[in-house]
């Protein structure tokens, strides 16, 4: 494996991290306002979460395979 392209690779590894980082501090999302549907915030936040870790996993994966 080139230099350059295994750098590249683990530039976009990174954005794995923002899912841990978004929901690492509960303090910060645990409240009941806004609603969505009649969903408190902390639920819908962590099911937002699920969608959007499973988008930034795929690009990353379509991104750095070979």
């Amino acid at each position: 494996m080139a230099g350059p392209a295994r750098k590249s690779r683990l530039v976009w590894n990174w954005l794995l991290i923002i899912p841990a980082i978004a929901l690492l501090v509960p303090s910060t999302y645990a409240r009941s306002a806004p609603e969505l549907f009649g969903f408190p915030f902390f639920y819908w936040y962590q099911a937002l979460w699920i969608v959007l870790t499973g988008i930034i996993t795929g690009i990353v994966y379509f991104v750095v395979r070979d």
